[in-house]
């Protein structure tokens, strides 16, 4: 099936006028060195998917403790900023825009490569019933502990400066990781947030520390700079939410005053949808809800329910001229597992393109 026409229009986003409204999501693919800084071959995988709308570059964590495991890109150093630049300036050589996904994970860090072993941090000390990933391989998660008052000032603080480093390094913006079993997400859930202070104990206490992030980082870089991305009832990282209308029509409410650049969700199947979209005002970006959400035909379904920009994952991964194919209605590359996470350019900078197949 042909993409839709709508979704090769233009769009604007904050101070951006995106060419097509097809986002490249943000995928942790681990090629970063051992400290955590994205090196050349890095900015040639992002400068070879430029003709996206919009890159959402992969979850990249504003503090040492924030780290998802081996391979992942950090944000708080000199030489992480010099890294990021070098991918900044190849995108937008390739005529592309990026913004790069601030993401702490929480619980599902480990001792194994957290500085001198230390435990994860999370809102409650109730450990994940799932494995999680560590130089030696899969392991189960640990317990981790809960965050202070004063750790929880601090981290809003990590993820100003991160975002400020963002900007200095020529990103385009960032995105607020408040999904997919992370940090943000793991204070969002009734099941992780055990707390009974300001930071937990109610809906509103439940969505405090992803709104004052918000906030905080759209005061520091300006909100046409800044996305969130949620995903609400998604389970991963052993997360269970019992009333996820009520958190995130809250949320979106809290949120919505900012005036940030887009609200990414990934949708239910639900009525939540319906809301999320009535209540924000400004672009909305949809990760289709279909298991193969990545293909070109879901588009279509997204456009229709209002979404503004589409995000695609695996057939960016497979396909850098992904742009061009669902133009035209070529072929796409099927994803191969192997070169998935972590290695070098197999499987990462070597899919072909049209023209180049064969």
């Amino acid at each position: 099936m042909n993409a839709p026409a709508a979704l090769f229009e233009p769009v604007r986003l904050g101070d951006l006028t995106l060419p097509n409204r097809m986002v490249m999501a943000p995928m942790s693919r681990a090629r970063a060195d051992s400290a955590g800084t994205p090196g050349t071959l890095m900015a040639d995988y992002y400068a070879q998917r430029a003709s996206a709308g919009l890159i959402v570059a992969e979850g990249t964590h504003p503090s040492a403790a924030g780290a998802i495991g081996p391979g992942a890109p950090g944000l708080f150093t000199d030489a992480h900023q010099d890294g990021w630049a070098r991918v900044a300036d190849r995108v937008h050589a390739a005529g592309g825009h990026v913004f790069l996904q601030l993401m702490h994970a929480g619980r599902l860090a480990h001792p194994d490569f957290l500085p001198g072993g230390a435990a994860p941090v999370a809102p409650s000390a109730v450990a994940a019933g799932t494995l999680v990933h560590t130089p030696g391989g899969r392991v189960p998660a640990v317990t981790p502990r809960a965050l202070t008052e004063a750790e929880i000032r601090e981290l809003v603080g990590d993820f100003v400066r991160a975002a400020g480093r963002a900007v200095a390094a020529g990103l385009d913006g960032v995105e607020i990781h408040a999904a997919n079993g992370y940090l943000l997400h793991q204070f969002l859930a009734e099941n992780t947030n055990l707390r009974t202070d300001r930071w937990g104990g109610d809906t509103e206490g439940r969505i405090r520390l992803t709104a004052a992030i918000t906030g905080a980082v759209a005061d520091a870089i300006g909100p046409h700079r800044v996305g969130v991305r949620v995903s609400p009832s998604n389970p991963f990282g052993d997360l269970a939410e019992a009333d996820p209308y009520g958190t995130y029509t809250a949320l979106v409410g809290a949120l919505a005053p900012l005036g940030i650049a887009y609200l990414h969700h990934g949708e239910t199947g639900t009525a939540l949808d319906t809301a999320i979209r009535e209540l924000w005002p400004a672009p909305l970006m949809i990760t289709p809800l279909p298991a193969d959400r990545d293909k070109p035909e879901a588009a279509a379904g997204a456009l229709a329910r209002g979404a503004d920009l589409v995000s695609f994952g695996r057939d960016f991964l497979a396909n850098p001229d992904l742009v061009d194919r669902c133009r035209i209605g070529a072929p796409l590359n099927e994803a191969r597992r192997t070169g998935f996470y972590g290695g070098g350019a197999h499987g990462y900078t070597d899919y072909p393109t049209l023209g180049a197949e064969g």
